[in-house]
């Protein structure tokens, strides 16, 4: 009876409310484009409009008592460009590996949210990182990945070096009141944990200068850097390869997926499911990380393939970078939000050094990695679509399995409260 009324209690503000504003974006926004573009001119009453919604999310429940975030956290346009601004432009983001810019003059370009970014290695080594906008008349500057010397803008040949200076203007005679020195590059915070490059793109946090790692693991990690690093997750490793997913479905779904203890996982990967021991699945809660860790069901197999090892740990780190150290591999997922029903999905893999020339184990090893991603994109683009239906409004945790479900929730509603 306690229950049910509190999951009444919970429900009951939000339905009507909740109904009005899925009509309203039903009937006004058919063009997602002009939506958006609506949505940025009239951003002080949707930003208001979304902290409603963020409301409608209670985290002071108890878990067993709680009901999930409304629909609207995963559909709504608003609601999307609120987590832009107070979740992904804030603090540490994960942005792409250490082995992109291993050389002095290499670079990646890469975009979160609005903002288009680029990493490079200066000609000394030094890591730098910029918006990715040229001065002039803001035409993006790079692109992809690679090295250069420069960075020559495609526009009108605006030319600048990898320290962020302006060296070359064109066809500037007769240009008054310009001061070269002013229209460098502007900067980024940017430093390393691990093989991992993270950005911070708020613009008054920190000083401009070289950021001790030790810092950005407290920031980033909380207490749990050390166990991360005592679990294999580091520098030592050998990059294998990347591979990227576009898929149909909120960043968040697919976060949810990953934060549901292992729940879907005897459904929905049976192939992995049997290379793990359920009854030792266990979850560890952290400030802004979650640790899911498993015993392998096995040891080496009758024909020497053993991908998965004794124990597989999944680390979740707040709010959209995962690290999985399983067996002699590790690989990473970064979920990158591309709109309230599109996100990315880009997976970095990592090897021991003493199987990196092994060419069937690695080929079978990420045969299997990429049918449990196919796997997964089923579940989350089937999710997105069941979160759009009239149908669902809010569901339920399973409070012995989806804790770390339910903290990723709470961080959430934190973020977008201040």
């Amino acid at each position: 009876m306690h229950v049910q009324m509190a999951v009444t209690m919970q429900l009951t503000p939000f339905i009507p409310k909740l109904r009005r504003l899925r009509s309203s974006h039903n009937l006004n926004f058919h063009n997602k484009t002009a939506a958006t573009s609506i949505i940025a001119c009239c951003s002080a009453r949707n930003s208001s409009e979304a902290e409603v919604l963020v409301s409608e999310f209670n985290p002071k429940i108890p878990i067993e008592e709680a009901v999930t975030p409304p629909t609207s956290w995963y559909t709504d346009p608003s609601f999307f460009q609120l987590e832009l601004h107070r979740i992904f432009y804030r603090g540490w983001q994960a942005v792409g590996s250490t082995e992109q810019i291993k050389d002095p003059n290499s670079f990646f370009t890469g975009r979160l949210g609005d903002v288009e970014f680029v990493v490079c290695r200066d000609e000394s080594g030094k890591l730098q990182a910029f918006h990715n906008v040229c001065r002039h008349h803001a035409s993006l500057l790079a692109s992809g990945s690679g090295h250069k010397s420069c960075f020559v803008c495609p526009y009108h040949g605006w030319t600048y070096g990898l320290s962020g200076a302006l060296l070359k203007a064109t066809r500037i005679s007769g240009m008054r009141n310009f001061n070269v020195k002013d229209f460098g590059l502007i900067p980024i915070k940017v430093s390393t944990w691990g093989p991992f490059i993270l950005l911070n793109l708020e613009k008054e946090s920190l000083p401009l200068m070289e950021i001790d790692s030790t810092y950005v693991a407290k920031e980033w990690l909380g207490s749990c850097s050390e166990i991360l690093s005592a679990n294999g997750i580091d520098s030592s490793l050998n990059y294998v390869c990347r591979r990227e997913y576009t898929i149909d479905c909120n960043w968040k779904v697919f976060c949810d997926n990953y934060l549901d203890g292992g729940y879907h996982v005897p459904y929905a990967h049976k192939g992995l499911a049997s290379g793990l021991k359920f009854d030792s699945y266990s979850t560890t809660i952290f400030e802004r990380v979650s640790i899911q860790s498993c015993e392998g069901s096995s040891g080496e197999s009758k024909d020497n393939y053993d991908r998965l090892g004794r124990k597989a740990i999944y680390a979740f780190i707040y709010p959209n970078f995962m690290i999985n150290r399983y067996g002699p591999w590790m690989d990473t997922n970064l979920v990158l939000p591309l709109g309230p029903n599109k996100c990315q999905v880009v997976f970095d893999y990592y090897l021991e050094h003493s199987l990196k020339h092994d060419k069937d184990f690695i080929e079978l090893s990420l045969q299997d990695s990429e049918k449990v991603q196919i796997e997964d994109i089923v579940l989350c683009e089937g999710v997105q679509k069941g979160l759009q239906s009239p149908a669902y409004y809010v569901g339920r945790y399973a409070p012995k399995v989806e804790q770390a479900m339910h903290h990723f929730h709470c961080l959430l509603y934190e973020n977008l409260k201040k």
